[in-house]
């Protein structure tokens, strides 16, 4: 699939409109995803925190889990975005977790991470650039 400017920029609108919906009380930061699928579904996600931190998840992998749980496993891309007072902030790259969650889906060489920033700044890079070596099913 190619990634045309016009794919990219409704990605990043999509998963600006996730802020809206994160449950944020403790760190108020807010991330919004929108993860593309090979066949072109689109599935959205936001960050939902917990007072117990460790059953809190990122908005990646909410837009992964969702996919996966529909039966969809093969992806394209990915736009994340986040910040404060759900709004765009910095650039916000996905934490490690959620790239060994990609890395168990995607393949590392094509599968690109849009991130996105308050000024309309976009950054694209592939998995394998934010998670070089990384470790996959091929492992096994």
């Amino acid at each position: 699939m190619e990634l045309t400017d016009a794919i990219v920029r409704d990605l990043i609108d999509r998963a600006a409109g996730m802020l809206a919906k994160s449950y944020v009380p403790y760190s108020k930061f807010s991330v919004g995803a929108a993860l593309i699928a090979r066949d072109g579904r689109i599935y959205t996600g936001c960050n939902i925190e917990n007072a117990s931190f460790t059953p809190t998840i990122c908005a990646e992998r909410t837009a992964f889990f969702k996919a996966v749980s529909e039966g969809v496993t093969e992806f394209e891309a990915i736009a994340i975005v986040g910040g404060y007072d759900r709004k765009i902030g910095d650039i916000c790259p996905p934490c490690g977790v959620c790239r060994q969650v990609m890395m168990e889906f995607c393949d590392p060489d094509t599968f690109r991470i849009i991130l996105s920033d308050s000024l309309g700044n976009t950054v694209i890079r592939t998995l394998k650039e934010l998670l070089p070596m990384g470790f996959g099913p091929e492992h096994l």
